[in-house]
């Protein structure tokens, strides 16, 4: 029974890392172009901390909800025999 859980978990566990993935390399990028502005004497070290902060906390927002969404939808995918096989692997974590 064991063998069976393996591609439900793993399914779930590439799910959860696929959003994380996107969030980091979306903040790597958010860096770059700060970083990249700050060189130039756009702006200043502080407001490109600012910055930052500001582009983070409605990305971390909405990765958050996204997510909720993925997993509901992987989990309404899944057959009753699925679900419950799931279930049994979340009881022994």
């Amino acid at each position: 029974m064991a063998e069976n859980l393996n591609p439900i978990t793993d399914g779930v566990k590439k799910l959860l890392l696929a959003g994380v993935g996107a969030v980091a390399l979306t903040a790597e990028k958010a860096d770059e172009i700060v970083n990249t502005l700050v060189d130039k004497g756009e702006i200043t070290v502080e407001q490109g901390k600012e910055l930052n902060q500001e582009l983070k906390h409605p990305f971390n927002e909405r990765k958050n909800k996204s997510g909720e969404k993925d997993i509901d939808g992987f989990v309404n995918g899944l057959s009753a025999d699925e679900l419950a096989k799931l279930k049994e692997a979340l009881k022994d974590k």
